[in-house]
């Protein structure tokens, strides 16, 4: 995947200058954490590159992504690398079109399906739970799911299968209301029209 480094010059074809190319920030609630993303937008489609800092007392590291979302809006591959004051990290996890998954933390990939996953969800990082928001088109239309979502936990990469469930709230032009629910753990957030958070109470709001 290519990188998003808004210093680099603007793509031949102009799709840097596009008016779907954003740069959003959000800012931890509890925690001194902020994360920031490029991305690129049509459709269910997505490719981003972001950067997660947290400075908290008892989480400090930094982490850097790439994730590619097809047109269908499946998750094609996700490139994460950490780093903390001990150690640096880095898995790659891609999907293929026939629904296997490869994880690779660098000596050599494991083969998983995930039981059918299509998403991904990385700690702390509130752009992954535009993924099935988007896919789903909850920002839009009502509906209510449980998913099986490959996630990923921070600082230390490491890769397992949970069960998430999206539900939309309310529906608006500009803002929709999306209930998310993961173990003991439920919250509303807040989206735009195109899925993405806008305010994710007690994890970070758009800044």
């Amino acid at each position: 995947m290519n990188s998003f480094n808004p210093a680099e010059p603007a793509h031949p074809t102009g799709e840097a200058r596009s008016p779907s190319a954003q740069i959003v920030t959000w800012q931890g609630y509890d925690v001194p954490r902020l994360e920031q993303v490029r991305f690129l937008l049509s459709e269910r489609k997505l490719r981003a590159s972001g950067r997660l800092v947290s400075a908290g007392p008892d989480e400090q590291f930094s982490g850097s992504f790439e994730v590619s979302v097809g047109e269908a809006g499946a998750v094609t591959r996700l490139l994460l690398r950490t780093a903390t004051v001990s150690e640096e990290r880095q898995v790659s996890v891609s999907r293929s079109s026939e629904g296997v998954w490869l994880v690779d933390h660098g000596q050599g990939a494991e083969r998983a399906d995930f039981d059918g996953a299509v998403d991904v969800d990385v700690q702390f990082a509130v752009l992954f739970n535009a993924i099935p928001i988007r896919r789903l088109g909850l920002q839009r239309e009502a509906g209510e799911h449980e998913l099986p979502v490959v996630y990923v936990t921070l600082p230390d990469l490491s890769v397992r299968l949970v069960r998430q469930k999206y539900r939309t709230v309310s529906v608006g032009d500009e803002q929709s209301v999306v209930s998310f629910e993961s173990g003991d753990f439920q919250q509303d957030i807040t989206v735009d029209g195109t899925g993405l958070v806008i305010d994710y109470p007690r994890v970070a709001r758009r800044i």
